[in-house]
């Protein structure tokens, strides 16, 4: 039997035990590359390559799967051998894990440090463009009862009101509340006007009675804590 060369072979040209469909109903999803996982969304390749190597590309051109994630309809649509179809079943399977995240988060979740913070912000703060400012707000056993974006855009163009925050920190009755923003440059360290706009807050904290226990900046698989660092 000859050999198949797999890398410009189509994927019902390769051995079973290569095939992303075959692999991933033997060995689990997880057990995939993202390369893998997007040529099952794709279902189908084009003349020149196969639904695998259109995988890679749109990984290769794109920038990385985190660039991916935060691509529209249309800019998907215009790569080659994409179009409106595959377009659409990507940005299907995209916003399918995005809300499986959010019903997640509605779920009771204890905040036992900055740590647990990033595990429930970072999968829905992943792949952002702008910066996002909210709260998580926090009951006496520190379970979190709900979270609040309040400001989107860059955070020192669109500034951030103490009366805003625990506005709806009181509304929740809250007993404390956890600052986030994430960076989407994925360098979480923080700037001076990060500095500056926690104190503010913190300090309004402690007039209301409403503890700011933290101030987590979420940057690319890794995170800033105020708290860890001493300056709250």
């Amino acid at each position: 039997m000859d050999k198949v060369d797999l890398k410009k072979a189509k994927i019902k040209d390769l051995p079973e035990s290569e095939r992303p469909r075959e692999r991933l109903e033997r060995d689990g999803a997880n057990s995939l590359s993202d390369a893998e996982l997007i040529a099952i969304l794709l279902r189908t390749g084009t003349r020149e390559s196969s639904a695998l190597d259109l995988a890679k590309g749109l990984i290769s051109q794109t920038g990385g799967l985190q660039k991916l994630l935060s691509m529209d309809f249309r800019e998907l649509s215009r790569i080659k051998g994409i179009g409106k179809s595959k377009a659409a079943s990507i940005l299907a399977a995209i916003e399918l894990g995005r809300r499986g995240m959010r019903a997640k988060g509605r779920e009771k979740v204890k905040i036992k440090g900055p740590g647990d913070v990033f595990s429930f912000l970072s999968p829905k703060l992943k792949g952002a463009k702008n910066e996002k400012f909210g709260i998580l707000i926090l009951d006496t056993k520190n379970n979190v009862k709900a979270e609040k974006i309040i400001s989107e855009g860059d955070l020192q163009a669109s500034i951030v009101h103490p009366r805003e925050i625990f506005h709806y920190a009181i509304l929740e009755l809250a007993s404390s509340i956890i600052l986030f923003h994430n960076h989407p440059s994925g360098d979480p360290i923080p700037s001076d006007y990060d500095r500056e706009i926690t104190k503010k807050i913190v300090s309004a904290g402690k007039i209301m009675g409403i503890e700011v226990l933290d101030h987590i900046i979420i940057g690319d698989s890794v995170y800033y804590s105020f708290k860890e660092k001493g300056e709250i």
